[in-house]
């Protein structure tokens, strides 16, 4: 061993039954138990303020636009806008996760564009609108954060549950801001404001919420279950890992980059929906603002379950069939996401069109919490890269499918719907090619006697070994066995002599 040994952190009890990496190994939703619980309702908590705020605008657009005189394309840019500012503030959130940790990355993006959420009250121009959206829309990387803290906190089998879990409440904020904003709205009408005037006013609640629980994960918040990055890190308790090198384990991964682009249509296409589905219905079944809104809330509340049941389920046939068994659940559940899209598109009348759309959501939903069961195990070392990728690509997709169906006037809402599905069923088969050697894929078994051991040291040089830099990756893939499954039996578990070759 090398004179820069990593330390191994003290031992210390927590309330929660922990493994090596003092991650916990179970998920009692109901505790608030420091640090593991304590960090998943902070984080999603926080995410969800994010969400309202960044979707506040879509239920009162119809208003919105009356006032600033907006047209179909003003509507669909301001759109577009909303989410393409997160393509790379989710990359950046990854690597800043990395580097510094979730607690100081999150509540500082969050604070930063909590002005843009008040200044969306003052704006008076289409222009005006778009750039408030576009800057508060670099809050949705506060998912990138979300996945990443629980992923530092809970144990392989578990993780899928939490990431689903924090991800799915986080997005049902999505849905929460269809039913909140109409009722603030018509709560400031009531009090005697103009329609004109009761809109800008309304936008003070969600940049409050949203600057609150900033404060709230920056002052009771913590990294990881020994403690934060930068204590860890000064008292020689973690290793301070280099920018270029977390950035170049990140993109090199092939992985990354297929569950980026698959992620784009799941939680591409919910950004999409949450910013048209409001407006269609208002639109093509001639509703009034409130109920519109609410059918359109059903949605985004579909998360309540649908992203958690999403990530329950990975976790489930996790433990059953490896992770072949999370690969293929999650393209089956994605792609009748694509079919429901796609069937939504060609509905005439309103009470089946609910219904499909109910469907819809809960299929689309569950993928991501399907995806992000996945996501976990592609890098140890770059995790935070990986968990931004996958985020960002998730906003790639959506400005890929409100730029080429729901902009302008090129496509209806209902034929936009259904060409949006066929994209999804396509783009969704690249699930297949993700190929883990120790555990395998789809159509492909594991690699003889190649173990997680093999796969996650790769990303660490002999010379980073030597120190002891590797460390934390050599207990992430003792504990990442559980991939196995337990119907897989041709995987080889190393022997205690090739476990301490590699210590």
């Amino acid at each position: 061993m090398g004179d820069g040994l990593i330390k191994e952190p003290e031992e210390k009890s927590f309330a929660l039954p922990v493994d090596s990496e003092h991650k916990a190994t179970v998920f009692p939703i109901l505790s608030v138990a420091p640090p593991h619980m304590l960090a998943f309702h902070l984080t999603w908590l926080q995410f969800f303020c994010c969400f309202v705020s960044s979707f506040a605008t879509p239920p009162l657009l119809p208003v919105i636009r009356d006032n600033l005189n907006m047209t179909a394309t003003d509507i669909g840019n301001a759109g577009i806008a909303s989410v393409s500012g997160a393509v790379f503030a989710r990359i950046a959130m990854g690597t800043a996760c990395d580097l510094v940790g979730p607690r100081l990355a999150s509540a500082s993006l969050t604070l930063l564009t909590a002005p843009a959420v008040f200044c969306t009250s003052i704006t008076d121009s289409a222009l005006g609108f778009l750039l408030a959206r576009f800057f508060t829309g670099f809050s949705l990387a506060t998912f990138v954060s979300t996945q990443f803290w629980m992923s530092s906190m809970f144990s392989p089998p578990v993780v899928g549950t939490a990431n689903g879990l924090a991800g799915g409440w986080g997005n049902m904020g999505g849905g929460a801001a269809q039913l909140i904003m109409p009722l603030v709205y018509d709560l400031i009408v009531r009090i005697g404001a103009t329609s004109f005037t009761a809109w800008r006013i309304a936008f003070f609640i969600p940049g409050l919420f949203q600057t609150m629980t900033a404060f709230a994960v920056m002052i009771f918040g913590q990294d990881l279950p020994d403690g934060n990055f930068q204590r860890l890190e000064k008292s020689g308790d973690k290793h301070k890992d280099k920018f270029s090198k977390v950035i170049y384990h990140g993109l090199k991964n092939y992985r990354g980059w297929i569950t980026a682009l698959c992620y784009g249509y799941c939680f591409g296409v919910e950004l999409t929906i949450d910013n048209v589905i409001a407006q269609y219905f208002y639109d093509r079944f001639d509703l009034n603002l409130h109920t519109a809104g609410t059918i359109a809330a059903t949605f985004g509340l579909a998360n309540f379950f649908a992203r958690p049941g999403g990530g329950a389920l990975s976790d489930f046939i996790g433990r059953r069939f490896g992770m072949r068994g999370r690969l293929w659940v999650w393209w089956t559940v994605q792609t009748l996401g694509g079919v429901t899209c796609i069937i939504l598109g060609r509905m005439s009348s309103i009470g089946p069109s609910i219904a499909v759309m109910i469907a819809f959501s809960i299929f689309v939903q569950s993928a991501c919490g399907l995806c992000f069961g996945v996501v976990p195990f592609i890098s140890r070392r770059a995790l935070g890269v990986i968990s931004g990728m996958t985020g960002g690509g998730g906003n790639v997709g959506a400005i890929i499918t409100q730029l080429i169906f729901f902009k302008g006037s090129r496509y209806s809402t209902q034929l936009g719907l259904t060409y949006m599905g066929m994209m999804i069923v396509a783009c969704t088969i690249m699930i297949a090619t993700i190929y883990f050697p120790m555990w395998g894929g789809m159509l492909c078994s594991p690699k003889l006697n190649f173990t997680e051991q093999d796969y996650y040291m790769a990303e660490w040089s002999e010379e980073e070994k030597q120190n002891g830099f590797h460390q934390s990756s050599l207990k992430f893939a003792d504990n990442s066995e559980s991939e196995r499954g337990t119907k897989m039996a041709t995987a080889t578990t190393p022997n205690e002599e090739a476990i301490s070759s590699r210590v």
